[in-house]
């Protein structure tokens, strides 16, 4: 099938809703922002919010930017609230658990990017990320026809790295000075790459793991 631009509906799984970011999710995304240990294993690219406010400033200008500007030829942004579908042992029902974003999607290329990505620490390590990377990659593949799901990273960003490798990604190589931090130094951003072919066994290894 022809690869087409996600719609922005809602992605659904057993444990999470994903539903496009709205100024109303901003206040809860902020205080994610606010964590200092989010900042711990190289989360660099911007400032910490300096208050509550800040942080919805923040927000904005990190995740709702550019949203549902997606022009098939490679820019645009298509961010997600992620919450919590149920009340149970991760939460209460419509927490909200962190954000992630479609990006840069170019339907003749057949490509997108899936990043932006901020879980709260209480989900680090829990089902939560395999769930959501289950739901955007088969909403990639499954529903809208892409070849290549990029994921990148800053190459400070060990925790990012780590989890991005256990997906089952490919690591591609190293974009050196790749892009300018808020502070104006240049991050390296280390990129992986899951191919059409290569998503039945990513997929399976997800629902394992999402269990």
């Amino acid at each position: 099938m022809p690869a087409t631009l996600p719609p922005g509906r809602e992605l659904a799984g057993p444990r999470l809703r994903m539903l496009p970011l709205s100024e109303a999710d901003l206040p809860e995304v902020g205080a994610l922002l606010a964590d200092p240990e989010v900042y711990a294993s190289g989360y660099v690219m911007h400032r910490r919010p300096a208050s509550a406010a800040d942080g919805v400033v923040l927000a904005r200008e990190r995740f709702l930017a550019g949203q549902r500007e997606l022009d098939g030829r490679g820019s645009g942004r298509l961010a997600y609230a992620i919450r919590l579908a149920d009340d149970g042992p991760l939460g209460p029902r419509g927490e909200l658990v962190g954000t992630s974003s479609l990006l840069e999607p170019h339907v003749t290329n057949e490509s997108i990017h899936v990043g932006s990505t901020l879980y709260g620490r209480r989900w680090w390590g829990t089902q939560v990320n395999p769930e959501a990377k289950l739901l955007l990659l088969a909403h990639c593949f499954e529903d809208c026809g892409y070849g290549r799901v990029k994921i990148q990273t800053d190459a400070l960003n060990t925790r990012s790295q780590a989890a991005i490798a256990k997906l089952g990604a490919v690591r591609e190589g190293l974009l050196r000075r790749d892009m300018r931090r808020e502070d104006g130094t240049f991050r390296d951003t280390v990129v992986f790459s899951v191919l059409a072919g290569e998503w039945p066994a990513v997929k399976a290894g997800l629902e394992a793991r999402a269990r």
